[in-house]
């Protein structure tokens, strides 16, 4: 059997998050919003995993995230991808996020000889907010993300990283945690 998997980081909703993704939804009917219990960080999108494969991509995850302390990162700024021309992705930032940096580099190494081919694009921290699914109101958008663009949302600590399985819905993916590996200092 397989499932859909991707490696990330939770980053729960605070209410400035909150406000600037309704602010979001009333600017455009084009976005489609990420359900905000469900926003996340991706350090590795696996795509289609072998449920066989789980215990050897655990490993590869207790090994990216070996000797890396809990820490915080803050969600700030806000922008788009791959550009405001032609949005595809609404997004929020993250600073302090080099600890993440750090393990999504070892889980590229890691995992690539189990089949799961290397990210040509370069890993960004960002958590996606919204995806762009029409063309209408997207300048209300844009105005919007730039007014946002310095803003601070929260902070958040970072003491897990999760193995997740996305189920595609008619109502948007389901995500659920297939195993968690604890972030310490050993």
């Amino acid at each position: 059997m397989t499932f859909r998997g991707f490696v990330a980081v939770d980053i729960p909703p605070t209410p400035a998050l909150t406000t600037f993704a309704a602010e979001l939804q009333a600017a455009s009917r084009g976005l489609k919003l990420v359900a905000l219990e469900q926003l996340h960080l991706t350090l590795k999108f696996l795509g289609n995993t072998e449920e066989g494969l789980v215990p050897e991509i655990v490993s590869v995850m207790r090994t990216a995230c070996s000797g890396i302390p809990p820490f915080t990162v803050r969600v700030r700024g806000t922008g788009a991808f791959p550009d405001f021309s032609r949005m595809s992705v609404v997004w929020v930032g993250l600073q302090g996020a080099e600890p993440l940096a750090r393990i999504a580099d070892a889980l590229e190494t890691g995992l690539e000889p189990l089949g799961f081919s290397v990210e040509r694009r370069p890993w960004k921290a960002h958590v996606t907010i919204a995806r762009v699914k029409g063309r209408q109101d997207l300048d209300r958008v844009r105005r919007l993300i730039e007014s946002h663009a310095s803003d601070e949302f929260g902070a958040r600590a970072v003491d897990s990283v999760h193995l997740k399985k996305s189920v595609l819905t008619p109502h948007g993916p389901v995500y659920s945690v297939v195993e968690s590996v604890r972030l310490h200092d050993g």
